[in-house]
């Protein structure tokens, strides 16, 4: 995936917090991919859980129309590690809307009459 705005890794910046001169290398021969449209995120003293997957309507008995959350993948991380993804996501949005405009949440405002 080719991006114009590279974002520095965050293990680099890490790194460079802590006065060191590190170089990583990425090793990515048991990469997988997954498309997630939804997630949960739940926390304790020492970490954060996240679960990411797909929101999927299903059709329950009855004819009662309902939405499935099913998780396929889950990350737990360290307070230290959630925080610097934070910081990176929110300068990933931030440079998608200057380019391409404001990212509405609300699907309501979204639809075309």
């Amino acid at each position: 995936m080719a991006d114009e705005t590279k974002v520095p890794d965050v293990n680099e910046q890490a790194a460079q917090q802590a006065g060191q001169n590190v170089q990583v290398r990425v090793d990515e021969r048991d990469l997988s991919t997954s498309y997630a449209n939804a997630f949960r995120a739940n926390g304790t003293a020492e970490e954060v859980v996240l679960d990411f997957g797909l929101n999927m309507q299903s059709q329950a008995a009855g004819d009662q129309a309902g939405i499935v959350f099913k998780v396929n993948d889950r990350i737990v991380m360290n307070y230290y590690s959630v925080k610097r993804l934070a910081i990176t996501l929110s300068q990933i949005v931030r440079r998608h809307e200057e380019a391409y405009g404001e990212l509405e949440l609300d699907v309501a405002k979204r639809r075309k009459e």
